[in-house]
């Protein structure tokens, strides 16, 4: 009986000890698993089902908050339409902006698209740039170092066991990378139009054209007249692929696709949708889908 109820008081402290930390999305989260390891309870705030810009801000969530040693969080404004009043609510130092439990990975990543004025005649454009950056996979070894360090700042204690996991990940993501990078050298002449910019920081690292959005600006709705100029832009250009995430919605994209010949392709815009379980998984079927 002693050795159980000391049994039982070791693995209590084992996961007492573990860091809880919360990232916003998806694939900053499977990043956070891979360097934390056993060290860290990893929880994702933002469904990967729903658009990221507008998480429904769900009282549960306020919960996981107050918990939290360690905050993750996509940056780029994308957030900012659920996470500020939840933050405010939790009303949990140790993950405010500015304190050492905060990592905004956008600080890290170099951004495209920064729009030299913000106005909302310009749709809803992100001062800082486009912040769908994790859909390019050149970015996660980016953010498995940022992790690194901020793990590290936080458990020293666990310093080296942090180290010891960004050099086995890095070394599986480089190789990974090495044959992802070969086989999309067969992708650069493809031509295609998004629904709204969320795929630009991997089609700009894979020399693929886009020709257009289904959106007019960002956040607008299709109107009859851009998406009868997109049309006409589509056959003009030969644009036989539409990328349609899944979260908007897919009318537009299949009237399109009927009067260009186009495909609607499906992409998952974070690790978890379409179904992708693990980070492989997710670019895997980015690739394969943009790419069929």
């Amino acid at each position: 009986m002693k050795k159980i109820i000391l049994l039982t008081v070791l693995l209590t402290t084992l996961v007492f000890a573990q860091l809880n930390v919360d990232t916003t999305y998806s694939t900053l989260g499977a990043v956070a698993k891979k360097i934390g390891g056993d060290n860290v309870k990893v929880v994702v705030l933002g469904s990967p089902k729903y658009d990221p810009h507008f998480i429904v801000p769900k009282p549960s969530l306020l919960s996981k908050l107050r918990r939290a040693d360690l905050l993750i969080i996509n940056g780029g404004g994308l957030e900012l339409g659920w996470l500020p009043p939840l933050l405010r609510n939790a009303n949990n130092a140790k993950i405010r902006n500015g304190a050492k439990g905060f990592l905004d990975m956008s600080h890290f990543v170099p951004m495209i698209d920064v729009p030299t004025s913000v106005s909302r005649a310009f749709g809803d454009v992100h001062a800082q740039g486009n912040p769908h950056y994790s859909t390019d996979p050149h970015n996660v070894l980016i953010m498995a170092e940022a992790i690194a360090k901020k793990l590290a700042q936080i458990d020293p204690e666990h310093e080296a066991q942090y180290q010891k996991n960004l050099a086995d990940f890095t070394k599986e993501w480089q190789a990974y990378l090495t044959k992802y990078d070969a086989n999309m050298q067969m992708c650069q002449t493809k031509k295609v139009v998004q629904y709204h910019e969320l795929f630009n920081y991997f089609l700009k690292r894979y020399n693929i054209k886009s020709y257009g959005n289904i959106e007019p600006l960002p956040g607008i709705a299709p109107s009859s007249r851009h998406t009868l100029a997109l049309i006409q832009i589509m056959r003009e250009n030969g644009v036989k692929t539409i990328l349609q995430d899944v979260y908007h919605e897919r009318k537009t994209a299949k009237f399109i696709a009927d009067k260009t010949d186009a495909r609607v392709a499906i992409i998952p815009h974070d690790l978890g949708a379409e179904g992708s379980q693990t980070l492989q998984e997710f670019y895997n079927k980015i690739a394969n889908r943009i790419c069929k």
